[in-house]
């Protein structure tokens, strides 16, 4: 049954200008925003893009915030770019807040994979131990934001980003009456352009029904132009060649036995290798943890290659480099999200947002990461009804890790955090367990306060 094409867009007064504020401005990832307002300014007009930091970024903000201008300058539009390190500055009146920190930088990153995997354990900045641990240092820092939003532009839209977005969206959603807040992966555009491939269609042509939460989200429906095609996508990918399967740039996708697909008889994205091959996952992990190239180490050598990129004054637009960063494909996911709020285009995207009964048997109040229309008045998730029991366990595990790791992130409760990374699949012991809570604890000490009053 097609259920995605009720939903008729009513007329919209469009104002005359946007004001952006992305904050993590100095980030690498900057130029596919900047590159995604200015091939939609038509249709987006932003007047103001504001490029915050704090000042140990101060740097990298200066580096990509002057390509940001060149960018703008070449493409020959009214767009201010204004780098800033006062948020409360930029923030106040402005429609979009986009997010896109890294609390502790990528050296934070490296020690999330590297202490787990000194244990036997994987380490991976959105999954298990680091995952949780990104999530502690960065969620009370978007709680602040969140207030001085209430404060300053109580009607701008928080577009979060930053991994890992489905907990994120899941602490602002539970510990603050702010309701204007989804969440973005670009997972699910990938996994669109994956089923388009293997259907041989356009991308533009393709719709998915998800049920999920972020980077643990199943395809468990698809369509192009409107008729439902599941059945003949699973028989394909469960016999795809292994170079085929959808997959990220920042980690090996392996190819699915054709039973397993066939049973499922749905579409896994790329993260549940984590969970599926973990055994495979943590060998080549542990490898790449010999030999001194886990993928923070190897983010940071990409960094640095893009940073000297961007410090070319003659370069005036994207370089190529940077769509080999796992964040591949964030301008169409963002800017087509932030277009589609302003124009209320009521077209289908992929968002992290509360589930109010979308997904009947996870919590109303959790976030989700479901198909939506997308209106003016924000995301209107598509109903998918129970989870199918194939389905189910996985995701009713990861969820009730979530939900743990935020109530941890917000009351700084270790017991907590020993708890919920017991319940995570990548964790192979209690033993483990503390002793790894215990060892990134210290060593985020510095950015884990709650923790240590």
């Amino acid at each position: 049954m097609n259920v995605y094409w009720w939903y008729i867009p009513r007329e919209n007064n469009m104002k005359k200008s946007v004001k952006i504020v992305t904050i993590g401005g100095g980030s690498s990832y900057t130029p596919e925003l900047v590159e995604g307002f200015i091939k939609r300014y038509e249709e987006l007009p932003v007047s103001e893009l504001w490029l915050v930091d704090i000042e140990a970024g101060r740097e990298k903000l200066e580096i990509v915030g002057a390509l940001a201008q060149r960018m703008v300058k070449k493409a020959g539009l009214p767009m201010k770019v204004i780098l800033s390190y006062d948020r409360r500055e930029a923030l106040k009146d402005a429609d979009f807040v986009t997010t896109q920190m890294r609390i502790g930088r990528l050296p934070a990153r490296v020690l999330d994979e590297r202490i787990p995997l000194s244990h036997g354990m994987i380490g991976q900045e959105t999954n298990g131990a680091g995952g949780m641990f990104k999530a502690f240092r960065t969620i009370p820092v978007i709680l602040d934001i969140v207030k001085d939003m209430q404060e300053l532009c109580p009607d701008a839209w928080m577009i979060n980003f930053t991994n890992p977005a489905g907990m994120v969206t899941e602490a602002v959603l539970r510990y603050t009456d702010f309701k204007k807040v989804i969440g973005l992966c670009n997972v699910p555009v990938n996994m669109v352009a994956g089923i388009a491939k293997i259907m041989g269609v356009e991308e533009e042509r393709v719709t998915m029904e998800l049920q999920g939460v972020n980077h643990h989200i199943f395809a468990t429906d698809a369509f192009v132009d409107g008729v439902s095609v599941i059945d003949e996508v699973v028989e394909r990918y469960a016999n795809i060649d292994a170079e085929d399967t959808i997959a990220m740039k920042n980690f090996v996708s392996l190819p699915y036995s054709p039973s397993f697909i066939r049973g499922l008889h749905a579409i896994p994205c790329p993260y549940h290798n984590y969970y599926f091959f973990t055994k495979e996952q943590l060998e080549e992990e542990l490898e790449q943890f010999k030999t001194g190239t886990v993928r923070g180490e190897v983010v940071s050598k990409v960094e640095e290659e893009l940073f000297e990129l961007y410090k070319n004054e003659e370069l005036a637009e994207k370089p190529k480099q940077l769509e080999q960063r796992g964040g591949a494909k964030y301008s169409d996911a963002a800017c087509n999200l932030i277009a589609s709020i302003y124009a209320n285009k009521g077209d289908i995207q992929y968002v992290d947002v509360r589930n109010n009964g979308t997904i009947t048997n996870l919590p109303e109040d959790s976030a989700v990461e479901v198909a939506c229309y997308i209106t003016a008045d924000g995301p209107k998730p598509i109903a998918t009804g129970e989870l199918k029991p194939q389905i189910n366990g996985t995701i009713q595990t990861i969820k009730t890790f979530e939900r743990l790791v935020c109530e941890a992130a917000v009351t700084g409760n270790r017991d907590l955090a020993v708890t919920a990374l017991n319940m995570n699949p990548l964790c192979p012991s209690d033993t483990l367990a503390n002793v790894v809570v215990d060892e990134l604890l210290e060593a985020h000490k510095e950015y884990l306060p709650q923790f240590f009053k």
